[in-house]
């Protein structure tokens, strides 16, 4: 074998292997690259997922802070709730609670003239849109040509025309069309002007009947008077009111709000966070019973307030007030209206108060209110004067009407009919009565016994028919008569009204008093009596005050 083959043999095996190295060391770069990316890949992912895990935990930190206001602004809420009912009556103190009749007119608010694009009118043709165009020079002097041309601007003028007398009618059209638009609008300003004006007569009207006293117009005032008292909006405000002129009472029917309605039933919110709910903390029944008893007294006592200090006229001399609910008896699923509260009010007394200082229900007490025993389970109390025994059929002598009435008047019966009358309706109402001897001042005297277990017992009556009102010595008579007769209760009727003084003095003790309306009334619900009170012009009361 020669040299030189070997040579070749040991060149190309030495080319064998430095290529063999190379592909070995490529092979090896490309390892290391492969485990430099997987490295970065990994390590990529590992800042990812710190990236997600850093995001997450924002996340579920911000939705934690967000869970955490929320049961916040849910506790702001319910203290902020708490602390209005709990100042209802404090809250309104001060506030200056009379009606101004102007502040009541009405000013027209007339609206706009507007024509809706009407107002813009349709530009007119212009004839040069409509012209042919000029004849060229170099033919304008062949006839074909010119006479063409004189045939376009003969039939141009025509179109023109025509688009001049289209315009002319489209304008016309638009100005019907605005002088239409205008016609209605005017009617409309006019009714709009109308209907206030027409309603400021009646707020006019009104003005004047209450200046000169008019029982409807005195009624009217004070109904607004309440309705302008701000309350939250749970608060439905509900009111019946009737003023009695001839004892110038004014007698109230306030709706109250049911302690579902208003008092809350949680004491504070708080979250869980295991099961990533706002949960309540219940508030105890007895706190919610007596912050409802509260509000009660609170709204009762308020009312009396607005009323007594809108009261500038001094129309009155005392408020009747009963708290009635309007709801459902869970019972028995029908409708039921429990009176809670009744009070009866004097004008110069309650205003002697500091409402700043006083404790509500306290007051209430203070006032010789009746409250139930148990508000919340509407536990009723017999109201003081009901609305339905305030009959607007008691006929002031003045009232034209009166001439032509055929009911019987009572200040026409002959004193022993009249005692037969008040002893007939009483026994009618379920006593057991014994007329005693006439009374010195034209009235009547009744012993009566009421025959209900517990309830019942000696019952005292008087009756007097007057003109003038009865003053506190007659129930201070009748208290004492009471008392040496051992009576539990005693009743006093009379033709006409009291004054504050009887009703001062009566308020917290076992006497009722019933005026002339009242009367009225109780001869047509148990008697079916249809009577009037029409008092002579020569009429004198033996005792009157």
């Amino acid at each position: 074998m020669s040299k030189s083959f070997l040579s070749t043999m040991k060149k190309i095996s030495r080319e064998i292997e430095k290529s063999s190295r190379a592909t070995a060391r490529e092979k090896e770069r490309q390892l290391r690259n492969q485990m430099r990316t997987a490295r970065e890949a990994e390590r990529a992912q590992r800042a990812y997922e710190r990236s997600l895990a850093a995001e997450e935990k924002v996340k579920k930190k911000l939705y934690l802070e967000s869970r955490l206001a929320e049961v916040d602004n849910l506790n702001e809420i319910l203290e902020s709730k708490i602390e209005a009912l709990s100042t209802l009556l404090i809250s309104a103190i001060d506030k200056d609670t009379k009606i101004d009749f102007n502040s009541l007119l009405i000013t027209p608010e007339i609206p706009p003239f507007e024509l809706g694009g009407l107002d813009t009118f349709p530009l007119p043709p212009k004839k040069e849109n409509y012209l042919p165009a000029k004849l060229n020079k170099l033919i304008a002097w062949i006839n074909w040509f010119k006479k063409r041309h004189e045939n376009k601007l003969i039939q141009a003028e025509k179109l023109f025309l025509q688009k001049m007398k289209e315009h002319e009618e489209a304008v016309n059209a638009q100005q019907l069309l605005i002088n239409q638009k205008r016609l209605e609008y005017d009617e409309q300003v006019k009714a709009i002007r109308s209907k206030a004006e027409a309603e400021n007569t009646e707020i006019k009207n009104l003005a004047d009947a209450f200046e000169a006293g008019n029982p409807e117009a005195i009624t009217a005032y004070f109904q607004l008077v309440l309705m302008n008292s701000e309350y939250p909006t749970e608060f439905s405000k509900k009111t019946k009111i009737f003023y009695i002129d001839e004892s110038k009472q004014l007698l109230v029917e306030y709706e109250l709000p049911e302690i579902e309605t208003i008092i809350p039933t949680a004491k504070l919110y708080k979250y869980i966070k295991s099961n990533d709910k706002i949960a309540e903390t219940p508030r105890p029944d007895s706190q919610r019973k007596a912050l409802y008893l509260s509000v009660i007294a609170q709204i009762v006592i308020r009312c009396l307030y607005e009323l007594f200090k809108a009261d500038e006229k001094n129309y009155l001399e005392s408020i009747v007030l009963n708290g009635f609910i309007d709801t459902i008896d869970k019972s028995t699923g029908n409708r039921v209206r429990p009176c809670i509260v009744t009070v009866l009010a004097v004008k110069d007394d309650f205003n002697s108060l500091d409402l700043a200082h006083v404790e509500p229900t306290a007051c209430l007490s203070h006032l010789h209110a009746s409250v139930s025993k148990s508000p919340s389970e509407l536990a009723p109390v017999r109201p003081i004067l009901e609305l339905n025994m305030v009959d607007s059929r008691f006929i002031q002598e003045t009232d034209v009407l009166s001439t032509i009435d055929q009911r019987q008047n009572l200040m026409e019966l002959s004193p022993s009919e009249f005692e037969s009358l008040i002893t007939n309706l009483f026994q009618t109402m379920g006593l057991e009565t014994k007329l005693t001897q006439p009374s010195r001042d034209g009235g009547v005297d009744c012993v009566a016994f009421d025959p209900r277990p517990i309830f019942g017992g000696k019952v005292i009556i008087q009756a007097k028919r007057y003109k003038n009102t009865v003053g506190v010595s007659a129930v201070r008579d009748l208290f004492g008569t009471m008392q040496n007769e051992g009576a539990s209760k005693g009743i006093l009727v009379t033709t006409s009204g009291y004054g504050k003084a009887a009703y001062n003095f009566a308020n917290g003790k076992p006497i009722e008093l019933l005026s002339g309306s009242n009367l009225l009334y109780l001869l047509k619900e148990h008697a079916d009596l249809d009577a009037k009170i029409i008092i002579p012009d020569d009429w004198k009361d033996s005792f009157s005050e």
